[in-house]
This record gives structure tokens, sequence and C-alpha cells, in this order.
């Protein structure tokens, strides 16, 4: 199935092409995407109603965080990703917790390497458990806040040291899923997320060293 413009910018974004105060011109994304300037205009118009972009005078730039928004950002996906994990404990099939444990085993490929490849895989290890949740209005809801951290112009896996722990935490929440204990799901991811945040708040002081 061939993704609009919208889609297309915004995994654009997440990807790191654009990162936040970058300019966005209609001309350029509708030659980068072999799409017409049209739709391109619609997409920047939903992405703006969405804080997805911000105005720069005449100009559309890629949206920043500051750090009540990031606050309050995490204080949401704590919960939600906490909650997922306790529901996943509780539906997921033996297939998905399965698929959460080869991922998981799959990653330490990636220890010391790209973080950016990392954080993708983060991305679908994250996402896994929220379908595992079997809530489509949870999967909604993480979706809308996934958008959002696209909004970060780097991975708290950029931090020294964050890969091992980071994995070594997605390990402990597989196997409270797969031990189908939900309060130990959820104090697990909670954790893992609170973990996080609080590297990309040492990131945004300058007191860890990135790579």
């Amino acid at each position: 199935m061939q993704k609009d413009a919208y889609t297309l910018i915004l995994e654009a974004i997440d990807a790191g092409l654009y990162k936040p105060g970058d300019r966005l011109v209609e001309s350029e994304l509708a030659e980068r995407f072999g799409v017409s300037r049209t739709p391109v205009r619609e997409a920047l118009q939903r992405l703006e109603t969405q804080s997805m972009l911000a105005r720069d005078g005449r100009s559309l730039i890629v949206a920043s965080l500051d750090h009540n928004q990031l606050a309050e950002l995490y204080a949401v996906r704590t919960e939600l990703e906490g909650l997922a994990a306790r529901l996943a404990a509780r539906h997921a099939t033996e297939e998905e917790i399965r698929v959460l444990r080869a991922m998981v085993e799959d990653d330490k490929s990636l220890l010391g390497g790209d973080p950016r490849a990392l954080s993708r895989a983060n991305k679908r290890f994250h996402k896994q458990i929220h379908l595992a949740s079997h809530n489509r209005f949870l999967v909604t809801q993480l979706d809308l806040v996934h958008r959002s951290m696209a909004l970060m112009a780097t991975t708290s896996f950029a931090a020294d040291g964050r890969d091992e722990k980071g994995l070594a935490e997605h390990e402990a929440i597989v196997e409270a899923i797969e031990a189908r204990d939900g309060e130990a799901a959820y104090q697990a991811l909670r954790g893992h997320i609170s973990q996080a945040f609080e590297t990309r708040l040492r990131i945004d002081a300058g007191e860890v060293n990135t790579r």
C-alpha cells in the first residue's frame, strides 16, 4: 500500500531526517517523496494542527518540546506503557510472548552500535507490547504519545551504557509478562520509562556523554 504524504513526512521526522527547528518546504518535500504539492500542503496543515510543526514567521518548522512538555509527555507515557504491560501479562498469546523474547535476543547484536538502530528496535519492542495488550483504545492513545516522541532530537540510547541497561530492563519486562504477573510487568515497564526519562534529562543537562 502506497504511503500518503502525511505518513511519509511523519516517518521522516521520526527517523531524524528532519529534526526540531528544521524548516519544511512544500516544494522540496513534494520532490523528495515524489508526490504533488497539494497532498503535501494538506499534510503540513494537519501536522501543524497536531503541534508536530510550528510557525517561524511564514515558515513551518519541526516543533520542539520544552522541559515542561517533556515532563508531561513522559508522565502520560509512563502510565499508559505500564498499563499496556499489565494487560499484556493478562492477554498476550504464547506466540506474542515468544516474539517479545526473540526481539530481546536479537537486539543484543545491536549493543555498542548505532544508537538510532537500537532506538528503532526499542520502538518495535514497545509496539509489540501495545498490541499484546489487546486493547485497541490503549493502542490508539499510545500511538499519539509515540508520535510526539519523534520531536526529540536525540535518543536516550545515545547515552554511554544506556543500551545495555535498557535491554536488561526489556528482559525483565518480558519475564514478568511471561510469568503472567501483571503488577510486576506494570512496575518493570514504568521503571524502564522512568530511567529513559532520567537519562534524557541528564543528556539535556550535559551530564552524560553521548555517541
